[in-house]
């Protein structure tokens, strides 16, 4: 029986992003992984407020929705919804994988314990918490180089390659493998911790075991108690999970749309949701701020922030066109879910945040 669903498992890696089956698999990831629930059931959902004039999209982004495969669309101004749309086929209770997105959620539910001492510094190294990361390519990186994706692990993250790191990483997750012991078996350095930005998905699973390390206690139970309890989500989420048992927290969280606009409402908000100051003020700030070293990207703690700049714009943003766009200086928050096969196309991330931008302007 466990052999037969480790087969299922890997057949479902090998279709999960075949043209017929994306949108469908996007939205029901729970069926063929294993996965760590987070139930709210003891907490009060509270929906989010609806403008009393809802808005209508600025001409032309029907097409653009469309070209992108995208699946919803949840707009907020002012932390009223003014928009909403669902696309494809799917609907406003579906639960969909966020891919990297989870990893800005990540950093958020870190800053907490910083504040309150767990974790005593972001120069300490991430061994101190993670001592199975002894001997391995993490050891001598300290947290902060891992948040600023600077550990300097040598990680492939072709998704088009079978033979890549990451790859070889959702087999792992497939056939109900370690994902702890995938990090420590990473050997190979491709330069020194902290000298320069180079994306590497394994980074964020790490910070995970940190927190696991620091706390005692898993992340899904940290996540759910500290951040997602304190915001009323509407519905339950779940992450998926390798064999042990071990969140995937560097993709696989799975919400509705209207949720994950409601993380970029308090993340907007500088962490407070109602009366409760939720993540410490200073570590958002501290967190979407621009940090990362070397010649990259624009990137802080596991959040992007746009190339050209503009004050206050900040965004997190997953493989095939998934993101929270949030944009202080015109108070609104925009949260997509896709299955853009065209995701890595020349010109296509950069166009996407455009329209973001333009919707966070217009829907007000």
């Amino acid at each position: 029986m466990a052999k037969r669903e480790e087969i299922t498992r890997l057949l479902a890696v090998n279709a999960l992003f075949e043209p017929d089956r994306i949108v469908h698999n996007f939205s029901n990831m729970g069926t063929m992984f294993h996965t760590t629930p987070m139930p709210l059931a003891a907490h009060q959902a509270e929906p989010l407020p609806t403008a009393p004039r809802p808005a209508t999209l600025p001409p032309g982004l029907e097409d653009w929705i469309a070209a992108r495969g995208v699946t919803s669309l949840v707009a907020l101004h002012r932390g009223e919804v003014v928009y909403e749309g669902y696309f494809r086929g799917t609907g406003r209770d579906d639960l969909r994988v966020s891919w990297s997105v989870a990893k800005s959620f990540l950093a958020a539910l870190f800053g907490i314990f910083v504040e309150n001492g767990a974790i005593a510094s972001l120069d300490d190294p991430v061994t101190k918490y993670a001592p199975a990361l002894s001997g391995s390519a993490y050891d001598g990186a300290s947290i902060r180089n891992v948040l600023n994706m600077a550990s300097g692990v040598a990680f492939n993250e072709d998704y088009a390659d079978f033979w890549s790191d990451i790859n070889r990483m959702g087999r792992v997750i497939a056939l109900g493998g370690s994902l702890d012991d995938f990090a420590a078996s990473l050997t190979e350095r491709r330069a020194e911790p902290g000298a320069a930005f180079h994306y590497v998905s394994i980074d964020t699973h790490v910070l995970g075991m940190v927190l696991r390390g620091a706390t005692g206690r898993s992340v899904p139970e940290l996540m759910a108690e500290h951040i997602f309890a304190p915001l009323g989500l509407e519905a339950d989420p779940y992450f998926l999970a390798d064999g042990t048992g071990a969140a995937f927290v560097l993709g696989g969280l799975n919400m509705t749309a209207r949720d994950y606009a409601r993380f970029g409402q308090l993340i907007l908000q500088g962490g407070r949701w109602g009366e409760v100051q939720v993540v410490p003020e200073n570590w958002v700030m501290e967190m979407t701020a621009e940090s990362a070293p070397g010649e990259r990207p624009r990137y802080g703690y596991q959040w992007w922030l746009p190339n050209d700049g503009r004050p206050g714009e900040v965004f997190a943003q997953g493989l095939y066109g998934q993101y929270i766009w949030i944009d202080p200086r015109n108070d609104a928050v925009v949260a997509m879910t896709s299955a853009d096969l065209g995701f890595l196309d020349p010109g296509v991330q950069q166009d996407s945040i455009e329209k973001l931008r333009m919707i966070g302007e217009t829907l007000r």
